[in-house]
């Protein structure tokens, strides 16, 4: 491995003795120190790349020789690696989780594999991109503006006791499914950074739906939609102008019919008097 002060390095993955099974690929990474230090994309070579590998595996070796060569590993944010908790997000080739490399198909980035590039590929590699998700370190960034719109208004008030019984309060099947759908949001953030106007009115719709539409999150409908996307307001992110790519990146396909709900609640409230805490 060699690296230079311009900031190119070419790491050799394997040994070099041994005949070529995978494949020879460039990354270009984003690298920044911190939230106020000026970051820069960094080349670095990888060969031998197996197509089995996913994404992260990939990137896991690359931190393996940049280790053992003395130099800081990429820093990114992974946790389950079986696209359930939301923690990966990279903007790989300019789209997130990589969903125009996976396509037709929706992804995470950890389950985006590498047979799907070719040998002598090109990939960027970038974090989200959103005032409000600043930058940690490398790739990884805070998300901690999500957790807040949830913490808004994400919630059902349950009356303690003995627990009712499952069937006791009837849901109709179509409004089971929708919410079971809205649901689904693992709370990534692919929507904010596909989006250009970085926003995040799919995500606060998925939430705002799913307890919306059923019987034990009817107390608060009101208040948890006023209040959620004031939140949403104050943190930072954009106006949603129904361009729809944030749908199209969502790994979980969350549709935006919920954008829609949430609108229609919203208005609906705010007529019934609701307004946001201060």
């Amino acid at each position: 491995m060699t690296a230079t002060r311009e900031g190119t390095m070419r790491s050799s993955v394997g040994n070099p003795a041994d005949e070529k099974r995978g494949m020879n690929l460039t990354l270009r990474i984003w690298r920044q120190k911190g939230p106020s230090v000026k970051g820069r994309m960094v080349t670095y070579e990888v060969t031998d790349i197996s197509p089995d590998m996913s994404f992260l595996e990939m990137l896991d070796v690359l931190n393996e020789q940049l280790i053992l060569s003395g130099d800081e590993p990429v820093v990114f944010d992974h946790d389950c690696r079986e696209g359930i908790c939301g923690s990966c997000g990279l903007m790989i080739n300019g789209t997130a989780h990589g969903a125009g490399v996976a396509a037709p198909g929706r992804t995470t980035t950890c389950q985006l594999h590498m047979r799907k590039f070719k040998d002598g590929d090109t990939i960027d590699v970038e974090p989200w991109r959103a005032s409000a998700f600043p930058v940690i370190k490398d790739l990884a960034v805070n998300r901690g503006a999500l957790d807040r719109i949830i913490q808004a208004g994400g919630y059902v008030s349950v009356p303690t006791g003995t627990a009712p019984d499952a069937h006791a309060v009837p849901v109709p099947k179509k409004d089971a499914d929708a919410a079971f759908d809205a649901a689904t949001c693992i709370g990534c953030g692919a929507c904010v950074a596909a989006c250009p106007n970085a926003s995040s009115m799919l995500f606060t719709a998925a939430k705002v739906s799913h307890l919306g539409l059923l019987p034990q999150g009817q107390p608060e409908r009101n208040d948890r939609v006023v209040n959620m996307v004031a939140q949403q307001d104050r943190e930072g992110f954009g106006g949603c102008t129904n361009i729809g790519e944030c749908s199209a990146a969502c790994p979980k396909g969350i549709s935006m019919e919920n954008i829609s709900r949430l609108n229609h609640d919203l208005l609906g409230a705010l007529r019934a008097g609701a307004r946001p805490k201060s």
